[in-house]
């Protein structure tokens, strides 16, 4: 006997038009089925639905990995989930003239709970693994441009991570503060 699907439930948050999504999931003797995207109720949901790429990280615990964006004209929305273990994952508002500029939001993603977060443009993300392994996926409205490639180092915000010293890539380690950092992006709500 299967249960019916859930439909996609979205809670919004208070930096841009960032939110936690709760997905359809059904459920039947052999395990569950979780539809991640339907274009249709993310357009209901007036949340962007063209994604061009989609690609997945593999980390181990205490890899910490971010806080990462793209600038414009490659700036993007990504929607990202855990398909196997548990991150911390946040979210660093960017936007110049933002009320809630530098301000971060942090969420806990995993393959059990089967939730994701909406990153509207203009947002950093990173995350943080707590379990000994997680795969994260993510979802791009547009392709990765190594020259549009940005971060801002991970404990230049005020993040509560759980580690002071997380397992870092270089590049990671070497990113400016948000100090330092010089927005190309600006809050259009105002």
């Amino acid at each position: 006997m299967s249960s019916a699907p859930v439909p996609l439930r979205v809670e919004r948050i208070e930096l841009a038009e960032c939110c936690e999504l709760f997905p359809s999931v059904s459920r039947d003797a052999r395990g569950c089925f979780v539809k991640t995207f339907n274009e249709e109720i993310f357009r209901a949901a007036t949340l962007a639905s063209r994604f061009v790429e989609e690609y997945y990280s593999v980390s181990k615990r205490r890899v910490l990995r971010g806080l990462h964006f793209q600038v414009p004209p490659y700036e993007h929305t990504k929607l990202v989930f855990c398909t196997d273990g548990e991150v911390l994952d946040a979210v660093v508002d960017l936007r110049a003239g933002s009320p809630t500029f530098g301000r971060h939001h942090l969420f806990r993603l995993s393959a059990r709970r089967r939730n994701a977060v909406y990153i509207p443009a203009g947002l950093a993300h990173g995350f943080y693994v707590t379990s000994a392994r997680a795969t994260l996926v993510y979802k791009t409205t547009t392709v990765y441009s190594a020259d549009h490639d940005r971060g801002v180092r991970w404990d230049s915000v005020g993040i509560p991570w759980s580690d002071t010293d997380p397992i870092l890539s270089e590049r990671d380690r070497s990113l400016p503060s948000l100090r330092e950092f010089q927005s190309p992006f600006h809050d259009t709500a105002r």
